[in-house]
């Protein structure tokens, strides 16, 4: 991007549109789940998607800790590349989630003890850290791209640990309850 189109980009308020776009995909979210397979008719196996989840969370953790490996090598133009490979593949997440939660019922933890315990707790911390984590990569994907450097820099402070964690548990959540997908 060239110094002009910065100066132009630095000066729009993102703010309206990152609201907006939250609102919209934790809404979906919200509702989708609230369907629990009402469309239950489904052309293919159902029990594919979660795996599909885990596998666009696997590569989302490994794109997230490539730009941070790039970005404390000062290699700005890889660490861009890696954000937008994570980016696409939580929006690729996104649709397999919505597709599962749309065509399937929910599953239920059929574990026990310890690992019950273990299982909640990590979904628990990880469904509201889901939907906080839309806003802050969104922001910081604008900041990033805009040369907002300073509020970038504060901005990700937050949002890579927690888009980590969120990516991370999302595996651990299709680990523990894989077994007991119909």
């Amino acid at each position: 991007m060239d110094q002009s189109t910065q100066s132009q980009e630095k000066g729009k308020n993102y703010i309206p549109l990152v609201v907006t776009l939250t609102i919209v995909i934790n809404g979906l979210i919200a509702v989708v789940f609230l369907m629990d397979g009402a469309a239950s008719s489904a052309p293919f196996d159902v029990t594919l998607l979660p795996m599909l989840n885990a596998i666009y969370n696997s590569f989302t953790t490994v794109f997230l800790l490539a730009a941070l490996y790039a970005i404390l090598r000062k290699n700005v133009k890889v660490h861009r590349r890696f954000i937008y490979a994570a980016l696409t593949t939580t929006a690729l997440f996104l649709v397999t989630y919505l597709t599962h939660h749309a065509l399937a019922e929910s599953t239920s933890y059929g574990g026990e003890g310890i690992m019950a315990g273990i299982y909640y707790f990590i979904l628990m911390t990880h469904i509201p850290l889901a939907a906080i984590i839309v806003p802050l990569a969104l922001l910081s994907v604008i900041w990033g791209y805009t040369n907002q450097l300073r509020k970038h820099r504060k901005i990700v402070r937050w949002t890579m640990p927690l888009w980590l964690y969120v990516s991370i548990t999302g595996v651990l959540i299709y680990i523990l309850i894989s077994p007991y997908y119909a």
